[in-house]
């Protein structure tokens, strides 16, 4: 029996880590969101409190650990999960995509997050069929 070969589709592993973060609208400022679910060095999960659009640019603000130091960080709204999916269980949320952050503090990110565990899917993983076709036709 053949098993089929699953897609990778993230540029970066997430990482299941609750983050203290203020999230604020960049044409009104108004805030839309205030807890991070998951993070990588290259976005954040955000519960929102608000409803939100994709492509909406945004600033965030956010902190790893409860003493450490906070970072500032222009965003842009990725994704929008509703909530109505049965695996949805943080209810409304939007993926934010990081505008490039300082390389300093993408390094610092990277090292801190190295040790945290990525969250447990959510979804069955994509198939990437060509990857599995390819596969079968080398054997």
């Amino acid at each position: 029996m053949r098993t089929l070969v699953q897609a990778d589709q993230r540029r970066a592993i997430r990482r299941a880590i609750r983050v203290e973060c203020k999230v604020v609208r960049e044409r009104d400022f108004r805030p839309i969101g205030h807890r991070g679910v998951d993070l990588s060095h290259l976005g954040m999960l955000v519960v929102g409190d608000e409803p939100a659009l994709t492509g909406e640019p945004v600033i965030v603000e956010f902190r790893l650990h409860r003493v450490g130091p906070w970072f500032d960080a222009q965003a842009t709204i990725a994704r929008v999960l509703h909530g109505r999916r049965p695996a949805d269980w943080t209810g409304r949320c939007f993926g934010l995509e990081f505008e490039p952050l300082p390389p300093n503090v993408e390094r610092y990110l990277r090292g801190a997050l190295r040790r945290v565990p990525p969250p447990l899917p959510m979804r069955e993983p994509r198939v990437d069929y060509a990857a599995t076709v390819h596969l079968a036709a080398l054997s």
